[in-house]
């Protein structure tokens, strides 16, 4: 959830630094919004490998009880 607040947050910031003609904070806003992606990014890695874990575990546990 906190990516998808940096996002918006970050094209906001955009979006009023463009207006204002503030480039600093044009450029802030592009930070927060790549720092949102990268959240993204990382969130959706860490969930890979939990699923990857816990498709392991099962196949181990499957196959101890065969045993």
């Amino acid at each position: 959830m906190d990516e998808h607040i940096d996002k918006i947050s970050g094209r906001v910031k955009q979006a009023l630094g463009a207006l204002k003609g503030d480039r600093e904070l044009k450029r802030e806003g592009e930070q927060q919004e790549r720092k949102g992606e990268a959240k993204g990014h990382i969130d959706d890695a860490v969930d890979k490998a939990q699923d990857a874990a816990d498709d392991l575990k099962d196949k181990i546990e499957g196959a101890v009880d065969k045993a």
